[in-house]
């Protein structure tokens, strides 16, 4: 399987452009939205700006026949030595 994403961008007026490219971003309300592949997923996710304390990522997966998984992860922006691990934390441990 490639890694590359096969585009097809149209204009207003219906003229296409195809392409290829590994990822690309879609800038949406001043963010920039990229998407790649990894894998079998697509992965889905949004810029980082300074004091952002935590960033989500979309993994969409192929199903059976026209459906697909959404999933969303959330994912901390600093390092967790600080963390207490307890019953609570929602952490697999």
């Amino acid at each position: 399987m490639s890694d590359a994403l096969q585009l097809i961008l149209e204009d207003t007026d219906g003229t296409q452009l195809e392409t290829s490219c590994t990822r690309f971003a879609v800038v949406w309300q001043g963010k920039e939205l990229w998407i790649q592949p990894v894998g079998d997923q697509l992965l889905i996710g949004v810029d980082v700006e300074d004091g952002d304390t935590e960033y989500a990522n979309l993994l969409l997966r192929p199903q059976a026949t026209n459906l697909v998984s959404l999933q969303l992860e959330m994912e901390s922006m600093g390092d967790d030595d600080d963390h207490v691990h307890g019953p609570d934390c929602n952490h697999d441990h």
